[in-house]
C-alpha cells in the first residue's frame, strides 16, 4: 500500500523538503571548476547541520555496505550514488549531480540537480535540458486519478524521442517516514500501468538520463552506478505531493 500523509504528516514533509531544497540551492552556487565533489560534500553536511537537519544518505544501509558520505555527488559518467573524494576536482565542460536528502522532525525529503561546470559541450546541453523537461513533464502526470505508470510513460516517451535512453535499473519511489517507500516509480512503462494515484501521496520522481545506452554497472566501491559505455548522465529529482488541486512541488527552498 503506498502511505498517504495526513495534514500533519503533510507540514512536516513541507518543512524537510524546504531544507533539503536550501541545501542543494547553496550547494549549486559552489559548483565551479577546481572544487573536489569532497568540498561540496564539507559544505554539505554544514549546510544540513545548520537547518537543523541531519543526512538521510550518511550510514544508509545496503546489504553489509553503509553509505560513507552526507551527500550524493556524481560527475559526468556517474549515474547516481558517486561518493565525494578529494581526488574528484571538477573541470570545465564536466557536468555533476547533486543528491541531497535529508531527515528532519520525524520525515524525510529528497532532491536532485544536474548541473554543468562551466560550458559544455551541445550534446550535453541538450543532456541536461531534455532531463529537466522530463522531470516537469512527469510530475505533470502526478495527478489524482492518474497512475503511476503514466509518470513513467512521459519521462521515457520524451527522453527516447530526442534520442536519449532512461535508466533502468535504479527508479524513483515514494518518501517520508522512510527514504524508500512505495511505490517504485520507474522511468519507463506503459500509460495506465501501475498504481492509482490518490491525494496525500508524496513521490521522489527522478529522471536519471544518459546521452548514450541505458545499461549501466556498479563500481567496487558498491554505491557508485556508472553508464556503462562511459558517456554522461543526468538526475533531475523533486519531492512531489498529490492533491486534488493538482500535484504540489514540496522541494522549494525558504530562503
Amino acid at each position: 500500500m503506498i502511505p498517504i500523509k495526513n495534514r500533519e504528516g503533510i507540514a512536516k514533509m513541507r518543512e524537510t523538503c524546504a531544507i533539503a531544497a536550501t541545501v542543494l540551492h547553496k550547494l549549486k552556487k559552489l559548483v565551479l571548476p577546481g572544487v573536489t565533489t569532497q568540498d561540496l560534500e564539507e559544505a554539505g553536511r554544514k549546510y544540513i547541520a545548520d537547518l537543523g537537519a541531519t543526512s538521510a544518505c550518511f550510514g544508509y544501509r545496503h546489504g553489509s555496505r553503509r553509505y560513507p558520505a552526507h551527500t550524493c555527488i556524481s560527475v559526468n559518467e556517474e549515474v547516481v550514488h558517486g561518493i565525494p573524494s578529494l581526488r574528484k576536482v571538477l573541470r570545465e565542460g564536466d557536468i555533476v549531480s547533486l543528491d541531497i536528502v535529508v531527515f528532519y522532525n520525524g520525515y524525510i525529503g529528497d532532491n536532485a540537480y544536474t548541473m554543468p561546470v562551466g560550458s559544455v559541450a551541445p550534446a550535453v546541453e541538450k543532456l541536461l535540458r531534455v532531463s529537466k523537461e522530463a522531470l516537469d513533464l512527469g510530475i505533470k502526470q502526478a495527478r489524482v486519478g492518474n497512475r503511476i505508470g503514466d509518470i513513467s510513460y512521459a519521462i521515457q516517451t520524451h527522453c527516447e524521442a530526442s534520442g536519449l535512453s532512461v535508466v533502468r535499473e535504479m527508479v524513483g519511489h515514494g518518501v517520508g517516514v522512510a527514504m524508500h517507500e512505495p511505490p517504485e516509480i520507474a522511468n519507463f512503462g506503459r500509460r495506465g500501468s501501475g498504481e492509482k494515484i490518490k491525494p496525500g501521496m508524496t513521490l521522489a520522481i527522478e529522471p536519471m538520463v544518459n546521452l548514450g545506452g541505458f545499461k549501466t554497472k556498479t563500481l567496487a566501491d558498491g554505491w557508485t552506478h556508472v553508464t556503462s559505455d562511459g558517456l554522461p548522465s543526468a538526475h533531475f529529482e523533486h519531492t512531489v505531493l498529490t492533491s486534488d488541486t493538482g500535484p504540489e512541488i514540496l522541494t522549494i527552498p525558504s530562503l
